[in-house]
């Protein structure tokens, strides 16, 4: 029985290295599949006849089996492309994706959207993240990652704020008549902000010294684009008064009334609140705007309106976060790509296409943003390379061709001496 034991025992050794060698065989296929992490065989030895039973030693093996096939998620290389939904994970984690047959793991960020503007991967699988609100701000509800977005409103502008400085100098004897501003104000800067129908008004803010450290200003539009307005004229709007201190720094600023009426809009006097940064009575610096004497002069005016917008162009960031840009220059956020982490992801079930499943012993995913809970980090065009090392698999090959070799030949001696075995009965 011991030679027949021999040639099973040859048995084990031909069959584990046949299974290793389409394990290394998948390997090498898949040198170029996006995000592929290469598998492991690992052989068991099997349980050995015992010549003194429970004793221990004098054993005699019988074999071995594959006991495991671990996937080895080490990091792949990173490789640049020109598509801007190409994506990439450096770290741990998976995308997650949505289909018909569920819920679905995988590092392959070969993604695009389709007709109903839904990000996919080339398999239809959807892709997940979480949503932003309406105003860019990103949520905890996850979803689909898709652009419903192609046209934005128009906002009005409801604040402005400038930053300047005005010259210390100037003297408070100068008298400002609204019917000729330009020659009674000691200094003057525009603005362009939106109405209610998001269409751009020019607005000209003009300053008076009134005493010392103490300004007027008075918002004013043109008179043929507000009601009641004459044409050739500028009409106030707004008004307010600035303090500043002995130091030149603004001490306090009041807005007096704000209430613009263009025409051609909806909504009658539209409140736009002009801002010169944070004085130090509201806890600021107060350095916004400054009474130096230097010349005076406007360094730089934001506002918050916009008109109306659509789709131009969309793209992610580093941080997974999918932007749309729009042609009145807006940047609004849509939405951030979720990424899950697994506990032991060597556990998950491969499914094909790319995708690994959930399984009983990779434990459930923690879904998070990139970058948190020691999730890895989105690089946008940018994709993952096959972690095949081609020379390394090749070597692979030969050792389980020599391995397989060298059971066969235990089974050839094993057969040889059965064959001597039975020549004895013909002797």
């Amino acid at each position: 029985m011991s030679i027949l034991s021999s040639m099973y025992t040859g048995v084990t050794g031909m069959t584990g290295q046949g299974e290793a060698l389409s394990i290394y065989g998948d390997n090498i296929s898949n040198a170029n599949t996006t995000g592929f992490k290469v598998s492991r065989p690992e052989f068991t030895d099997v349980i050995a006849k015992s010549l003194k039973g429970v004793l221990g030693g004098n054993q005699i093996g019988r074999g071995t089996k594959l006991s495991a096939v671990n996937p080895i998620f080490s990091q792949g290389s990173l490789m640049q492309t020109e598509s801007s939904t190409d994506l990439a994970l450096q770290g741990d984690g998976f995308f997650v994706v949505e289909g018909k047959e569920g819920r679905s793991y995988s590092r392959a960020g070969s993604f695009h959207f389709d007709k109903d503007g839904k990000l996919i991967n080339s398999d239809n699988y959807r892709v997940q993240g979480f949503q932003a609100d309406e105003n860019g701000k990103i949520t905890s509800k996850m979803g689909d990652i898709s652009v419903d977005r192609t046209v934005i409103d128009a906002k009005p502008s409801k604040q402005v704020e400038l930053f300047m400085n005005l010259d210390l100098r100037a003297d408070n004897k100068l008298q400002f008549d609204p019917k000729n501003p330009d020659k009674t104000s000691h200094f003057a800067t525009g603005a362009t902000v939106y109405d209610s129908a998001g269409s751009p008004r020019t607005v000209t803010i003009y300053f008076n010294k009134t005493d010392d450290g103490q300004w007027q200003w008075k918002a004013m539009a043109k008179g043929e684009e507000v009601k009641g307005g004459v044409k050739g004229e500028m009409m106030e709007q707004a008004s307010g008064k600035l303090v500043f201190d002995t130091d030149g720094k603004l001490m306090e600023q009041t807005m007096d009334k704000s209430a613009f009426n263009f025409i051609g809009t909806t909504k009658s006097d539209q409140e736009i609140k002009f801002s010169f940064g944070k004085a130090k009575k509201d806890g600021g610096e107060g350095t916004s705007v400054t009474q130096y004497g230097t010349g005076s002069e406007a360094y730089k005016t934001t506002q918050d309106g916009y008109t109306a917008g659509t789709l131009a162009g969309l793209a992610f960031n580093d941080d997974g976060i999918l932007s749309a840009n729009y042609t009145n220059g807006q940047n609004i956020s849509l939405a951030q790509i979720a990424v899950a982490k697994f506990e032991n992801p060597e556990g998950l079930f491969k499914s094909g296409k790319s995708l690994f499943r959930e399984s009983r012993n990779s434990g459930q995913p923690t879904i998070g943003a990139p970058q948190s809970g020691g999730r890895g980090s989105i690089l946008a065009k940018t994709l993952e390379n096959s972690t095949t090392d081609i020379a390394g698999e090749f070597i692979n090959l030969m050792t389980a061709q020599r391995n397989f070799q060298a059971n066969s030949k235990v089974i050839s001696t094993a057969d040889d001496l059965l064959q001597e075995v039975m020549n004895l009965r013909r002797s």
